[in-house]
């Protein structure tokens, strides 16, 4: 194989050729694995070419070797007439691979290693939380269908599932130690950017009735008539996972914060950072707690639960300004038709006093979030009027956004009837009250500076929501099959620590895929184990993102034929900890 550099003059790739015979006898070469933008590249090399071609050689050197060493012809011997072994599994899961990478380099056998010295138990606890770790990304199930699933794996457990179980209660135990000691190692994989804190709450449900321990009745965000337990999750600016508790159900969210953050501040050596959350854990108290020391604060605020006189300044159209200029704007002389002014974020500052603190409240109106909310609440009046003429018109709304609150109920009496008759229609009243609000939002902060860095800090809230979609959705969470406390909090303990792996996936290959489509990839990733050949064939399909993710973690599963020796170094290769890590 060789170096060749094509392109037009400003737009140059380099690639690895290889050299080969057609079928006719002639020789011919063909691409073989582009390397870069040659300016790209040039850039990392600080424009020196020579050193640039040096590299670029040696890594036609490290292809040409894994390309004779893979390339070796194998022949099969098949029998028509021979029965495949009774009881031999010959289809194993290989997307783990690529997740035991990073539980290396979380040192997560480390970690276990601690554990194991505070403890009496002999099984290998590494190995069954790695295992369950897996089980949760790629087939996310109940413990006993988790092992099940593990024995699928090309390295099967090798504990008992009473080990599993009773592993639950010692990971509990030590929730704060894991959580510290991998937030620590995290930053050896991708550094944590802990400038910004956000936090949110969400419960998962038990196919129960009757509550107990940390089970308990409370409002269900999925609106299910059953038991459930709250957790609180805190991320860093970048959206990985940074620390987690689990609380009663019935508990008030508001009242989650402070210890969760008490413990971050104590075992995380994280002092100086700004909060961020919604309006439902921005309460004063919460406000108050992250205004001491060098904390500061951004959390959403509920215009419809302001004071009268503070929401009718903020809804007035005066005195409100664009991003990034100081002149002030009346909102009544948009002209909201024109594109740039449909695209356009106006705001307006109001400072407020809460207690002994100085706030700011900061109110911005946007005409294109406007048009959205009107979409929507159209198409919830076009369900009311459904409702209306139809028989389910006595059910009560669940939430804030059920179209059974545009309806209102008359009672009437007809002349010559004593009975009442009720008489539904749309509530106008309450849609012109919603009206009100269309396109304005609020927060408030204890910052100041630059108003579209504060709003810019408010915006990355959607990761973290996309954090517990992930847990619900993709990883299954919920239900929660076990019922001891210490086995729940176990069981949420693996969803996070699945959820930050994930995340480091991420982070490592790129943004340029959905979580779908990752999870999905290594989910379908298979070996068909070839017993008479000693080795294995890959029966996955091989695309763009199996390319990155290979390249990525330095190793390659997507050979025509793998050796068992081959895999084996494979699997070696996984658990041993790159020397960029080895200070942890």
């Amino acid at each position: 194989m060789y170096i060749n550099i094509t392109g037009s003059t400003n737009n140059k790739d380099v690639y690895i050729y290889q050299s080969y015979r057609k079928e006719n006898g002639k020789t011919s070469s063909r691409i073989y694995k582009k390397l870069g933008k040659l300016n790209d590249l040039l850039e990392e090399f600080s424009g020196d070419q020579e050193k640039l071609m040096a590299w670029a050689r040696e890594e036609a050197r490290k292809e040409t070797e894994l390309y004779n060493q893979h390339n070796g012809k194998v022949t099969i011997d098949f029998s028509q007439g021979a029965c495949i072994a009774m009881n031999e599994l010959r289809s194993f899961h290989i997307g783990y691979l690529f997740l035991q990478c990073l539980c290396t380099q979380l040192r997560i056998d480390k970690i276990c290693r601690t554990i194991k010295s505070r403890h009496k138990f002999k099984y290998d606890l590494n190995a069954i939380l790695t295992d369950l770790v897996y089980a949760r990304i790629l087939s996310p199930c109940s413990k006993l269908g988790s092992y099940e699933y593990c024995r699928t794996l090309l390295e099967p457990p090798k504990y008992s599932l009473q080990d599993m179980y009773r592993s639950l209660s010692v990971l509990a135990e030590e929730s704060d130690f894991i959580q510290s000691e991998l937030y620590r190692n995290s930053n050896y994989i991708h550094p944590r950017n802990k400038r910004i804190l956000y936090y949110d709450c969400t419960n998962y449900y038990f196919e129960i009735e009757e509550e107990s321990g940390l089970k308990r009745y409370g409002k269900s965000k999925e609106h299910r008539p059953n038991p459930i337990v709250t957790m609180g999750l805190f991320m860093d600016a970048d959206g990985i996972p940074m620390a987690f508790d689990i609380f009663p159900g019935n508990q008030n969210e508001q009242t989650t914060l402070k210890p969760l953050e008490s413990k971050i501040l104590q075992d995380f050596g994280c002092s100086e950072f700004i909060f961020c959350s919604d309006a439902g854990l921005g309460s004063a108290a919460n406000r108050r707690f992250n205004s001491l020391g060098n904390r500061a604060y951004v959390t959403t605020h509920s215009l419809k639960k302001m004071k009268k006189e503070d929401r009718d300044i903020a809804l007035s159209p005066a005195q409100f300004r664009k991003l990034g200029y100081s002149s002030f704007i009346d909102l009544r002389t948009l002209d909201e038709t024109d594109e740039e002014v449909f695209n356009t974020v106006y705001y307006k500052e109001i400072p407020v006093v809460t207690g002994s603190m100085d706030e700011t409240i900061i109110v911005t109106y946007s005409p294109k979030y406007k048009a959205y909310q009107r979409k929507i609440r159209a198409r919830q009046i076009e369900r009311a009027q459904k409702i209306i003429a139809s028989s389910d018109r006595k059910r009560k709304g669940k939430n804030q956004n059920d179209p059974m609150r545009f309806v209102k109920k008359i009672s009437v009496t007809s002349e010559g009837e004593a009975a009442e008759k009720n008489i539904y229609d749309l509530d106008m009243e309450q849609i012109r009250k919603e009206e009100m609000y269309d396109g304005f939002y609020a927060v408030i902060t204890n910052l100041e500076g630059d108003v579209s860095e504060i709003l810019k800090i408010n915006r990355q809230r959607w990761e973290i929501e996309e954090n517990f979609r992930i847990m619900k959705t993709e990883f299954e969470a919920h239900p929660v099959y076990v019922q001891r406390d210490d086995r729940i909090k176990a069981h949420f303990m693996t969803c996070y620590i699945s959820l930050l792996i994930y995340r480091l996936l991420e982070k490592k290959i790129g943004d340029n895929y959905t979580s779908h489509q990752i999870i999905e990839t290594l989910r379908s990733m298979q070996m068909t184990l070839l017993s008479t050949a000693s080795g294995y064939i890959p029966s996955y399909q091989r695309t763009e993102l199996t390319d990155r993710l290979h390249k990525t973690f330095g190793f390659r599963t997507d050979y025509e034929f793998i050796t068992k020796s081959s895999m084996r170094t494979i699997i070696k290769q996984t658990k041993q900890v790159k020397p960029e890590a080895k200070e942890i």
